[in-house]
């Protein structure tokens, strides 16, 4: 990175990652979820959207203030076509992991399906596989946010 354009990038980048999963973990444990919409945003039909729904919007919610405070606070910026795509990959992202199909059937074809019935001694391994998909389509977001 010779150029301080470059520099600005990789800092806006690594300010995002950070922000990002620290709003990740406040608004899908804290914030952002009732117990109603955790519970039900992965159930068949209306109602599981309609939970989703309103997770998502409340989730995001939580991560738009976040990032906005980091930007203005730090003196960054971010273009709003950036800003529109980072937010939809990770809107697409929650709902796809979140309804929990695409989840098992990632564990299941990598060959990890006992893992994903894995749910004893404290673990379990649909919610930590959700986690970690969730934690890599945030910083595919912050990356396509960035760069665009």
């Amino acid at each position: 990175m010779d150029h301080p354009a470059d520099m600005t990038a990789a800092v806006t980048f690594a300010v995002l990652v950070v922000t990002l999963s620290l709003g990740h973990k406040l608004a899908d444990h804290v914030l952002g979820q009732t117990d109603a919409q955790a519970r039900l945003k992965s159930t068949p039909g209306r109602v599981g959207w309609a939970a989703l729904a309103r997770h998502l919007v409340a989730y995001h919610a939580v991560l738009v203030v976040m990032v906005t405070i980091a930007l203005v606070a730090l003196g960054l910026r971010l273009s709003v076509p950036g800003c529109a795509a980072g937010l939809a990959v990770s809107m697409f992202s929650h709902a796809l992991w979140d309804r929990r199909r695409a989840v098992r059937c990632l564990l299941v074809r990598t060959g990890s399906g006992e893992f994903a019935d894995l749910a004893d001694h404290g673990l379990n391994g649909m919610y930590l596989a959700d986690q970690a998909l969730h934690g890599v389509s945030l910083w595919v977001a912050a990356l396509v946010a960035v760069l665009l």
